[in-house]
């Protein structure tokens, strides 16, 4: 009887390569043999930012599978990704299934795949082996998915995911976080209504595999989602994952990480620094992009702010005239951040973000404020459960051209960094957390009984 050997296969987005690398990661930790199959164009940027290959004596391997669109196609056309996907995957799998059973004297005793490739899991199924769905999101965003059929029933939405009632909120319970219905996670994912209609079908297809797969697991936490665990039975909380545990620098990071902002943080005063980040997809338009950097500048406080090259729409990413020259050495800005570092820093003091879910566990698990600035996708739901149900943090507003001025982002943190009560709730949830993933917490027992399942 060989090692486990587990196949690992994420959504291709950065949001799902993290969480699924950091699992991976802590079960090779465990003895268990990990094959982690990226797309082949998100396989070459994680190696290009990890700068040099995995150890190969390691049990951590890195594959690709095509993701069958062509070079220099926009993968974060996301209804486009999808398509291909569905089309492509589920025979590169298979053919990728025996090449390593064929090749490898650990056979393949496991598929673990995002619940969001659910396709992965059917062809696992199709071939006898066993399957576990990872969901790397809030727990509660997978119990809206699991109550579509009701919301269509009680008339709330069609059957193409269009809302009929377009002000009344959706609440699945009454201690879990209220939803807009034009926040639904497929209709924000692309103003396009066929790619609405495709991400909706696409996610309503991996509903079944929630039912047929052999555990359900969640980088979540009991104390984070009670209600939102009630709702889904089967979803078990193994989180949240935390980058502490990494073996090496290997994330799964699709950008090359500046560490020097950490030097940077050192020479700041405790508990003083705004930090800034808003993920892997978030796009600014320049007059926002202005307005944000303005903002950050009028706090008279230092920031650590993540400026992706791609995070304006059109070419370049124009700074106010003279910015640079004035905020000087208070502000230091970086490409890409070591986030789990930075976020556990003593300087900072709170963190403007996008609210991703993978950021928003960075964030509680490090004890730190935020004020949100969701974009898309679930980060709605993500800024709800900050600022109504945690009391995490504030949210941002816009004016009535939909920006968010430089007098409203001085003014909310201000508001934040002024208040106590805030740092306390962080410092209360942080302690929350880390007791659910250490020796005996909730999350740790769900972990230590899958791992015990794996070498079964």
């Amino acid at each position: 009887m060989g090692k486990p050997h587990i196949v690992v296969i994420p959504y291709p987005a950065q949001g799902h390569v993290i969480p699924l690398m950091e699992l991976s990661q802590n079960l090779a930790k465990q003895g268990i043999k990990i094959s982690f199959v990226n797309t082949v164009f998100n396989h070459k940027r994680v190696l290009d930012a990890f700068g040099e290959k995995v150890d190969k004596n390691g049990l951590l391997h890195l594959l690709s599978v095509p993701d069958g669109l062509e070079d220099g196609e926009d993968r974060n056309q996301l209804g486009k990704l999808t398509e291909s996907l569905c089309q492509v995957m589920p025979t590169q799998l298979k053919e990728l299934i025996h090449k390593v059973n064929g090749s490898d004297d650990d056979k393949i005793s496991c598929v673990l795949a995002d619940i969001s490739m659910g396709l992965a899991l059917d062809v696992a199924a199709e071939l006898g082996i066993p399957t576990v769905g990872l969901w790397p999101a809030a727990v509660l965003q997978l119990a809206v998915l699991l109550r579509v059929p009701k919301l269509i029933d009680d008339g709330l939405i069609d059957e193409n995911g269009t809302p009929l009632m377009k002000h009344k909120m959706i609440q699945l319970s009454p201690m879990t976080p209220s939803i807009h219905p034009m926040n639904l996670i497929w209709l924000n994912l692309d103003d396009s209504p066929s790619t609405q209609k495709i991400m909706f079908d696409f996610l309503l297809r991996n509903n079944k595999v929630v039912e047929t797969t052999d555990w359900v697991l969640c980088n979540s936490s009991l104390e984070l989602e009670l209600q939102g665990f009630n709702l889904v039975p089967r979803a078990l909380p193994i989180g949240p994952f935390l980058a502490t545990n990494r073996l090496g620098n290997l994330s799964g990071n699709f950008w090359l990480e500046d560490p020097t902002c950490l030097q940077w943080l050192d020479q700041q005063s405790p508990g003083s620094v705004i930090y800034v980040a808003f993920g892997s997809f978030t796009v600014f338009d320049q007059i926002q992009f202005q307005e944000l950097a303005l903002g950050l500048e009028i706090t008279k406080r230092p920031f650590l702010w993540v400026v992706r090259e791609d995070i304006t729409k059109g070419k370049h990413h124009t700074y106010p005239k003279g910015f640079n020259e004035r905020v000087g050495n208070q502000c230091r800005i970086v490409s890409w951040a070591p986030q789990a570092a930075v976020s556990g820093h003593s300087s900072i003091a709170c963190f403007i973000s996008h609210c991703g879910w993978n950021s928003t566990m960075e964030g509680v698990s490090n004890g730190v404020p935020f004020l949100c600035w969701p974009y898309f996708a679930d980060q709605f739901l993500n800024e709800s459960y900050i600022s109504d149900i945690w009391k995490l943090g504030l949210k941002l507003q816009k004016d009535e051209g939909g920006i968010i001025r430089k007098e409203e982002i001085k003014s909310k943190v201000e508001q934040l960094v002024g208040d106590e009560k805030f740092k306390t709730r962080a410092i209360e949830l942080k302690q929350m957390v880390t007791k659910s993933v250490g020796d005996g917490g909730s999350s740790d027992k769900v972990f230590k009984n899958f791992v015990q399942w794996l070498k079964s």
